[in-house]
């Protein structure tokens, strides 16, 4: 099967070296070189992922991201910038990214984060889950606490889906980064804490606020 990737950056050498490097390893490739092409492209025909520029000019990144993910397109989407702050990564997955790389970047990296996003998506899910007072629907991606919506993120919902489904069971941060984000090899899991913070805060306030633990040293485990 031949995936196919939308590049999209307005850097026209980074489109040509990425549509080249991509085609040598069996990937179709489409190139948009900014955000109205991109959102074009998506709704003509959409791809199985995004590789994704956030500086462009027009509709930078964020809010392509932010669009698609409003109208239901659920592709893996990973973003190339220039900034390193774990602040502006985590904005990047805040608008619906699943992954966020920093320029310049060897295609080597770029290469496994593809594969690892695709390998995510294909996975078989379990539609409805329910634990105690959570419902989950997986492929409606909707999630429930005493019967309201909790209202999340891409993000956040798949870190809820792992948790719940890996119930009692403590993961550590690489095993989350793995399930959630699909990696398999070594990053920075500071992300993790972070999500993991979102998610307790948005089910505090739905009235939940001892599902998620943490075992100091070790990693995260959810219990009802």
């Amino acid at each position: 099967m031949s995936y196919q990737v939308l590049v999209v950056d307005d850097d026209i050498a980074i489109c040509e070296a990425l549509d080249r490097n991509l085609r040598l390893k069996g990937f179709t490739v489409r190139i948009a070189n900014d955000g109205e092409e991109a959102i074009s492209a998506v709704e003509t025909a959409p791809p199985d992922l995004v590789v994704l520029d956030i500086g462009m000019p027009k509709i930078d990144g964020i809010q392509v991201t932010e669009y698609l993910r409003a109208q239901n397109h659920m592709m893996p989407i990973c973003i190339l910038s220039a900034q390193d702050e774990v602040a502006d990564r985590v904005r990047g997955l805040e608008a619906g990214a699943d992954d966020y790389l920093v320029k310049p970047f060897a295609f080597a990296e770029l290469l496994a984060r593809i594969k690892a996003l695709l390998r995510r998506s294909q996975e078989d899910i379990i539609d409805t889950v329910e634990v105690g007072d959570f419902q989950l629907n997986q492929l409606g991606r909707v999630a429930e606490y005493a019967g309201v919506n909790l209202e999340l993120t891409k993000i956040e919902f798949d870190l809820l889906a792992v948790l719940i489904t890996h119930m009692g069971q403590v993961l550590s941060r690489y095993q989350l980064l793995e399930l959630v984000w699909g990696y398999d090899f070594e990053v920075d899991s500071n992300v993790v804490d972070v999500f993991v913070g979102y998610l307790r805060k948005k089910l505090k306030i739905a009235g939940s606020d001892q599902a998620i633990h943490t075992v100091r040293g070790v990693g995260f485990v959810f219990r009802v």
